[in-house]
């Protein structure tokens, strides 16, 4: 007897089709057009200072880059950012090294350590020191902060001075009764002061991300013994890695780009100046600040191509660190 042939395969993929309301297009274009115009401006910035910026780039050339004195109107090659730009990566690495391990301590406490009736005034207060102005900063680094760091550049000097970074030309640490002035406005003032302005950002981009690992990890921690460290180490600090790193990239892009608080403090040198208690120091920023009233239409274009480094350095380091971000599990949805 033959066998039954089988029935034909009639299965077919069902379409799966949504109608969003009226609501839901209006958000889903406000969120498209405000992407796109963040893109644009970006683009529309970018762009502006490559234009500004073309005449003293052809002038210069690649000797932009490794020049070190800045007179751009003395003839060519007499102009570059080779002394700025290592004082704004030094200032910048140095504000972020110290405000990292506060900013961190911070969070930790806000969100897993403090009382709940403490803690929305602990946030309240991180957010209120963010937005203190940069000024503000600038005068409390000049007029308090920096005479009571003097001591302490002093001492770092004295036992850490064989480490070239440590070194301070002209100042005899052995000498209790010579001058302090070698180690005023100095790159380790100004990055100290300019740890305090960031510590406040990185905070609270910290916390937001801490307080949003998985209560399921949370509790399967503590069901296994862990203490509350643990929990920290094993569920808190590796779900919260992309904050840490996003908040760090953040405080560092103001690092970088800080003006008033770092020309309040710093002594304006154009020389590559990698001596962080010595005094003397320079940033991009503080270059176009100081030069932007007197310039040339020249030199207006050769500031302009100082900030279009800027801009280019800053964002390489949040690339970087969005790619860093995007493979960690608090950013993988973004």
């Amino acid at each position: 007897m033959p066998e039954n042939p089988s029935p034909p395969d009639t299965d077919t993929r069902r379409v799966l089709s949504a109608n969003p309301g009226l609501g839901d297009r209006l958000f889903q274009g406000g969120a498209r057009g405000s992407g796109a115009l963040v893109l644009a401006v970006m683009l529309a910035v970018g762009t502006f200072l490559a234009y500004q910026a073309a005449q003293a780039l052809k002038v210069g050339g690649f000797a932009f880059l490794t020049t070190q004195t800045w007179e751009p109107d003395a003839g060519h090659g007499h102009f570059g950012i080779a002394a700025v730009l290592c004082g704004t990566v030094l200032i910048g690495l140095l504000a972020v090294s110290l405000a990292l391990p506060m900013a961190l301590a911070a969070a930790l406490y806000i969100s897993e350590y403090a009382p709940r009736q403490l803690k929305q005034t602990l946030i309240s207060l991180v957010d209120l020191m963010a937005a203190v102005p940069s000024v503000v900063y600038g005068l409390w680094g000049f007029f308090f902060l920096e005479q009571r760091m003097t001591g302490l550049a002093r001492w770092i000097s004295t036992y850490f001075g064989w480490i070239p970074l440590f070194k301070v030309d002209g100042a005899d640490p052995n000498d209790p009764l010579a001058p302090v002035a070698a180690y005023t406005s100095s790159t380790f003032i100004a990055g100290t002061v300019v740890a305090f302005m960031i510590t406040p950002i990185m905070c609270s981009v910290m916390r937001e991300v801490f307080g949003q690992a998985p209560p399921g990890e949370r509790e399967g921690a503590y069901a296994l013994g862990a203490t509350r460290w643990g929990v920290i180490r094993s569920v808190v600090l590796p779900y919260g890695r992309g904050g840490v790193i996003g908040g760090t990239m953040l405080g560092l892009g103001r690092a970088l780009g800080e003006t008033i608080t770092v020309y309040m403090i710093i002594s304006m040198v154009f020389a590559i100046q990698p001596h962080l208690l010595q005094s003397g120091a320079s940033t991009v920023s503080a270059l176009i600040a100081l030069h932007y009233g007197d310039s040339s239409s020249f030199g207006i274009s050769a500031l302009m191509a100082a900030g279009f480094a800027l801009f280019l350095m800053t964002l390489a380091v949040n690339f970087a660190a969005s790619a860093v971000v995007a493979r960690s599990r608090s950013g993988a949805s973004t």
